[in-house]
């Protein structure tokens, strides 16, 4: 069995869906942008309830975490099993265990590309997403047990706080990682993409680059959705593709909520650039 899983992860609201929509652009190489319905195609997601139900012959109880974990094992061995030699698998769990169960196991995982955004404006567009407050949303983004809760179509996903999330990434050394800025992909898309294709071992064609920057860009997203809408909204948001931009915070985040997000992750934002 390959190891075979590169996994696209990040903390949710950060800009792993838009890297999504970049590689099977580029993967695909057509002459018009792929629909963003197709994307799941390309990376299958770790959450997704009907592959745990199909792998537990039903007995799954999704109301449970140890259930659910039970079986955590034997999805990612269905995934592993058409012997590719990589699976593009998305995750927003963090990279530890869950109740001794290893949420990124080794022995299926062939490398890593983690993005990162300004927990300042991820706050925002998980409030959107999640239809929480930003009061709440900063409270579940400091928490160090928080995990996602079910529903019919998404399994749980063990988060932790935002902090705790991205330095259980960024200290992995068991398979290759990259991590990547979402600021970065944003203010440069194709040398920073390029990067993850580099990654990933796939040969770097420039119009073919160009071509797939241009076809996953924010405004061609939005059309999309407006047009056809998007399997992968929250029922709780109006958009999925909402504005895509860094720097809402400065105008949007109440200044004290602000200040709690830096003073809890001081250390990791000035790491990364978001504290001067």
């Amino acid at each position: 069995m390959k190891k075979s899983i590169v996994w696209l992860a990040s903390y949710p609201k950060s800009g792993n869906t838009w890297t999504r929509v970049f590689l099977a652009n580029y993967l695909a190489n057509q002459d018009k942008p792929l629909s963003i319905n197709q994307v799941r195609h390309f990376a299958l997601g770790d959450a997704i309830a009907k592959t745990y139900k199909m792998v537990s012959k039903g007995q799954v109880d999704l109301n449970d975490y140890k259930s659910v974990l039970r079986y955590r094992n034997a999805v990612l061995q269905g995934i592993v099993s058409n012997n590719a030699d990589v699976n593009f698998v998305k995750t927003h769990n963090y990279c530890g265990k869950a109740f001794d169960v290893e949420l990124i196991p080794d022995q299926y995982t062939r490398s890593a590309i983690y993005i990162l955004r300004n927990p300042l404006d991820v706050v925002l567009s998980f409030a959107r997403h999640f239809g929480r407050d930003i009061d709440n949303a900063v409270e579940i983004m400091s928490h160090p047990d928080h995990v996602t809760q079910p529903d019919d179509s998404t399994v749980f996903q063990f988060l932790g706080s935002w902090g705790n999330h991205v330095r259980s990434w960024e200290v992995e050394r068991r398979f290759p990682m990259l991590l990547l800025r979402y600021e970065d992909l944003q203010s440069n898309p194709e040398e920073n993409f390029s990067k993850i294709l580099k990654h990933i071992g796939v040969p770097i064609e420039e119009n073919r680059l160009a071509k797939a920057v241009e076809f996953s860009s924010f405004k061609e997203l939005r059309k999309q959705e407006d047009d056809s809408g998007f399997i992968e909204k929250s029922p709780k948001a109006d958009k999925f593709f909402a504005k895509g931009t860094s720097g809402q915070w400065k105008t949007e985040l109440p200044g004290n909520l602000a200040k709690k997000l830096r003073k809890e992750n001081r250390k990791l934002m000035k790491k990364y650039g978001y504290i001067e």
